[in-house]
This record gives C-alpha cells, sequence and structure tokens, in this order.
C-alpha cells in the first residue's frame, strides 16, 4: 500500500510546496517545535537595548518564556521566573522572556512593575513567536546546551514553576 506523498514525483512535491506558501500553509519541509528538535534562531532587540541572538546563548540551559502584557496569568508567573533565573543563572542557565506587545512601553512598565531581572527581548511584530508556531500565552520553551527544544508548556497554573525547576535541574546535569 502506498500513500499519497510517496507516488507525487519531484515536480509534483515542489508545486505542492508552493501552492502551500502561496495560500499561506505550511509546507511538508517546514520543521514543527517538539522536543528534540533544533531550537529555531533569532536575534531580538532587549528591553535594556543591545540586540540578543538565541544562538549566542548555547552552552546554556535556556528557558524561553513568551508573554504579553494583557496576559493575567503571564503576570502571575513572573515573579516565579525571577526565582528560577536569580537561583540557576550562576549554574549555567538563561532565562529569556519574549515580550509580544506591538508597544514596548507596555513591556517596559509591566516589567518594571513587576521587578523582573531577566532579560526581555521585544517581538512586536510577532515573528518569533510565529517562528516557534505558539498562539497560547504564555509559553515556554526548554532548550538544551546543544541547542536543542526540550520542552514546551502552554499556558500557566499555579505550580507550573515546580516542573521548570525540575527541568532544569535535569538540563543543567546534563
Amino acid at each position: 500500500m502506498s500513500t499519497p506523498f510517496l507516488d507525487l514525483s519531484r515536480r509534483q512535491l515542489l508545486s505542492l510546496g508552493a501552492a502551500s506558501l502561496a495560500i499561506g500553509l505550511p509546507t511538508l519541509a517546514q520543521a514543527s517545535i517538539a522536543p528534540s528538535s533544533p531550537a529555531p534562531d533569532f536575534t531580538l532587540k532587549s528591553l535594556d537595548g543591545p540586540n540578543l541572538r538565541l544562538q549566542e546563548q548555547r552552552g546554556k540551559v535556556v528557558l524561553l518564556n513568551f508573554w504579553a502584557t494583557w496576559c493575567g496569568p503571564c503576570r502571575e508567573e513572573m515573579p516565579q521566573l525571577n526565582k528560577l533565573y536569580e537561583k540557576y543563572r550562576p549554574s549555567g542557565f538563561t532565562l529569556l522572556g519574549v515580550n509580544v506587545d506591538e508597544d514596548s512601553r507596555n513591556a517596559a512598565g509591566v516589567a518594571s512593575q513587576l521587578g523582573v531581572k531577566f532579560p526581555v527581548l521585544l517581538d512586536s511584530d510577532k515573528r518569533v513567536s510565529k517562528l516557534y508556531q505558539l498562539s497560547t500565552m504564555p509559553s515556554t520553551v526548554m532548550i538544551d546546551r546543544d541547542g536543542r527544544v526540550r520542552f514546551l508548556t502552554r499556558g500557566y497554573k499555579s505550580g507550573t514553576e515546580l516542573e521548570y525547576d525540575q527541568q532544569i535541574r535535569a538540563l543543567l546535569k546534563e
């Protein structure tokens, strides 16, 4: 028994990929964000000014947290993320908060109000959140020292930070 994609010629596959792009559907070659997949690289401006590139964090365990100022659970989660950042930063861990608000002044105000200690990156055009295929706020992507996605958490509820703590410890031991 054959599958439809195995019966397609190379030309048909290329046409299918081009048609998918034209109507905005994912192509056959587009990778999805899942455990063990490489974390897509990106560069974003930080709230403090300089650009930060994910690939430059290789060798560290990285927690990417996508958040928005209008997201109640995001605000609830921030103090817990601060604690994790301060606890594990000396051990080769970093936390990057990727804010998706259109106006960076909103992100700056909320980050200041909540006492955020970790770097906040600005994704006002949502290019990076689309790259990571995220539609839920907050969403957290845990990346190992080799730049591979290891855990993906959508949403936040009290206690989720305990899971992050276990994941961070496990990845730091590798």
